[in-house]
C-alpha cells in the first residue's frame, strides 16, 4: 500500500507542469551580493594581497614610463615617413595615445604567467584581474574606434566597461536580476528595467553595424563611373534607408517586441503627418522626384529666386547651393518642384552671355560688328563654336549700340569675371582702330549783365 502511494506521488510529480522560476527578492539578491563583497574583501586580507597590489602599480608605473620614452619617438618616425596609407596613420596615432596600456596588458599577463609557474594561482588573483580588465579595456578602445561620434563612443565605452567589470567580477546575473526586477507589468506586457537597457543596447549596436555598412556600401557606388550623379545619391539614400530599417526591427525582435504592433502606431504617425509633418514629407517626396527625373544635380549651376550657383549636394529634405561669394544655402526640394528654376547645365554646358556698348556716330558700324565679333575669342574661356555675333539693337541719342552675345562652356567658375574679361578684350581693339566709345557731356554757359536778384525782405 505505501508502495501503491509513492508511485502515485511519483506520477502526480512527472505530470505537474514545471513553474516557472521566481526571479529572487530584494533581500536574497542584497544577501548575494553582501556574500560576494565578503569573500573579495577576505582575499583582501589575505597576505598576498598586499604584494599583488604593489605589483600591478608598479607594472603600471613601469607601463608609464616606458610609454613616455617611446611614444615621442613613435610620433617623429610616423611624421618623418611619407606615402603610408591612412588606416596605418590612424592606427600609429591610436597606439601612442593607448601606448601604456598596451604595454601593461603584455607586462602584467607575463607577470601572471611567471608567477603561476613558481607559486600558487591564488597568488595571483588580483593580477590577473587587473591584467583581464587591462585586456578588454584595449580591446574596447580598438573596437570602439568605428564610432566616429566622440560623445557615442564614450559611452559605448563606458557601457561595455561596466559590462565587462561585473562578468569578471560575477555579479552579471546579480545586475540582471536587479534590474529585472524593477519593472512595470501592464498584465500582458510587462516592461523592466533591464528590458529598456537591452533594446537601447541593441538598437545602438544595430545601427552602428548599418551605419557602417552604408558607409561602405556608398564607397562601392560612388567608385561605378557609368552611374549618373542623381542615380547615386538615389541608390544611396535607398540603401541608408533600407539598413536602417532592418536595424530597427531587428533590435524590436531582439527585445521581444511584436512587428506586428506596428499597424498601431502607423494611425498615429499618420495622423501626425497630417497635421504637422506635411512640409517635411513634401519635402522628402520632392528629393525623391529630383532624384528620379533627374531635373536637378550635385555640379548644376541653377538660378533660383535670385540665388546663383553651384549644387554641391542634394539630401532628403534640402539641396545645399554654394554662391560665389562662398555662402551655402540649404534650400527646401519643394521649391525645386513648385518655383522657376533655371538650370544653366541640365541638358548642355554651353551659356551664352551677352554685353551691350554703344560708339560714336563717326564710326563705321559694319566695321564694329566685325571687330566686336573678333574680341572675344580672345578670351581664353568663350568657345569659338557657336562663334560670338554682334547686332545693332538701337540709334541712341548720342551712340550707336550694340549687344555683343558669346558662349561659355565651364559656367561654374562664374559669369560675371568672364564678362569682365570681354569688356578688356572689346576695349583694346576699339581703342586700337580709333573708334571711339561715346559718354554724356553737358556745356554750362553763364550768361553776363544778368541783374542781380532782389534780396529777400527782413522779417
Amino acid at each position: 500500500m505505501e508502495e501503491d502511494t509513492a508511485e502515485t506521488v511519483v506520477t502526480t510529480a512527472e505530470q505537474t507542469p514545471e513553474v516557472a522560476k521566481e526571479l529572487p527578492s530584494v533581500a536574497e539578491q542584497s544577501a548575494m551580493l553582501f556574500e560576494m563583497f565578503d569573500k573579495l574583501i577576505t582575499r583582501l586580507t589575505q597576505p598576498w594581497s598586499g604584494y599583488q597590489l604593489l605589483i600591478i602599480l608598479g607594472l603600471m608605473f613601469v607601463a608609464y614610463c616606458i610609454a613616455w620614452f617611446y611614444r615621442p619617438r613613435i610620433r617623429a618616425a610616423v611624421g618623418g615617413s611619407h606615402g603610408l596609407p591612412k588606416w596605418f596613420l590612424r592606427f600609429c596615432s591610436l597606439l601612442t595615445k593607448w601606448l601604456w596600456l598596451f604595454i601593461f596588458v603584455v607586462l602584467s599577463w607575463a607577470t601572471v604567467y611567471v608567477m603561476r609557474e613558481i607559486t600558487w594561482p591564488s597568488r595571483s588573483y588580483f593580477v590577473s584581474m587587473a591584467a583581464t580588465l587591462a585586456l578588454w579595456w584595449l580591446v574596447v578602445v580598438v573596437t570602439t574606434r568605428l564610432i566616429k561620434s566622440k560623445s557615442a563612443r564614450t559611452v559605448v565605452r563606458y557601457c561595455i566597461g561596466i559590462f565587462v567589470v561585473l562578468e569578471i567580477f560575477g555579479l552579471r546575473e546579480t545586475a540582471a536580476n536587479a534590474l529585472d526586477t524593477v519593472a512595470l507589468d501592464t498584465g500582458e506586457t510587462r516592461v523592466s528595467l533591464l528590458t529598456i537597457l537591452i533594446a537601447v543596447v541593441s538598437l545602438a549596436v544595430l545601427f552602428i553595424v548599418a551605419s557602417f555598412l552604408s558607409k561602405a556600401g556608398s564607397k562601392r557606388i560612388n567608385d561605378i563611373e557609368d552611374m549618373s550623379p542623381s542615380i547615386r545619391v538615389l541608390m544611396n539614400k535607398a540603401l541608408q534607408l533600407g539598413l536602417y530599417t532592418i536595424a530597427f526591427l531587428l533590435g524590436l525582435r531582439m527585445v521581444g517586441f511584436d512587428i506586428g504592433n506596428l499597424a498601431l502606431l502607423s494611425g498615429a504617425i499618420g495622423l501626425g503627418i497630417g497635421f504637422g509633418l506635411q512640409k517635411i514629407v513634401s519635402n522628402l517626396v520632392s528629393g525623391v522626384i529630383i532624384l528620379l527625373d533627374k531635373s536637378i544635380k550635385p555640379g548644376d549651376v541653377i538660378s533660383l529666386d535670385g540665388t546663383f550657383g553651384w549644387i554641391t549636394q542634394l539630401g532628403a529634405r534640402y539641396a545645399s547651393v554654394l554662391t560665389r561669394d562662398g555662402r551655402e544655402y540649404l534650400i527646401p526640394n519643394e521649391d525645386f518642384i513648385t518655383s522657376q528654376v533655371v538650370n544653366w547645365s541640365h541638358s548642355s554646358d554651353l551659356v551664352r552671355l551677352e554685353i551691350q556698348f554703344g560708339v560714336a556716330y563717326a564710326s563705321d558700324p559694319h566695321e564694329v560688328k566685325r571687330l566686336a565679333s573678333e574680341a572675344p575669342l580672345q578670351v581664353a574661356r568663350v568657345v569659338k563654336i557657336p562663334k560670338p555675333v554682334c547686332h545693332i539693337v538701337n540709334l541712341g541719342d548720342s551712340s550707336i549700340d550694340f549687344t555683343l552675345r558669346f558662349w561659355i562652356r565651364d559656367s561654374t567658375a562664374g559669369l560675371t569675371n568672364v564678362r569682365g574679361d570681354v569688356y578688356l578684350a572689346l576695349w583694346d581693339v576699339l581703342k586700337e582702330n580709333n573708334i571711339e566709345i561715346p559718354f554724356p557731356r553737358r556745356d554750362v554757359t553763364i550768361l553776363s549783365g544778368t541783374p542781380a536778384a532782389p534780396p529777400l525782405p527782413n522779417d
